[in-house]
């Protein structure tokens, strides 16, 4: 049996922590894969292939990249390390790209997969404005 690409154990990791399934929502880019919070049905995580020109770098080839929410300054210390961009086709300051080529290793990935899952879910509201509001 092959051993799975990076691609596909983090799209694993997402339906079997979150409960959530890849959603292809472009015909152009068939790739494309949408990770969805459940409650609030707000993104968290886009995998796509993208040029590498595209990115910046060197060569025309398309590598997998992640795209996942992430703070302004967590962002700006994670693009100092190797294999980190600011993110393509997204807001640069919430957003933020991850090459999937195994120059990031998924340990590394996984808790910041679940960061992004966490900043777009429901707000919890306090109980002092759920009493102020009854």
């Amino acid at each position: 049996m092959a051993e799975q690409s990076q691609r596909e154990r983090i799209m694993r990791y997402a339906q079997d922590v979150f409960g959530t399934e890849a959603e292809y929502l472009w015909a152009d880019t068939p790739d494309a894969a949408v990770f969805r919070h459940p409650a609030s049905r707000k993104w968290y995580a886009i995998i796509m292939a993208v040029s590498r020109s595209r990115l910046g770098l060197s060569g025309e080839e398309a590598v997998d990249v992640l795209n996942i929410k992430c703070g302004p300054i967590l962002s700006g210390s994670l693009r100092m390390q190797p294999g980190f961009l600011p993110a393509y086709h997204m807001n640069k300051q919430n957003w933020i790209s991850i090459i999937l080529d195994g120059s990031v290793p998924d340990d590394k990935i996984f808790p910041l997969l679940g960061l992004s899952y966490d900043s777009v879910a429901p707000k919890r509201r306090n109980k002092r404005t759920q009493k102020e509001e009854a």
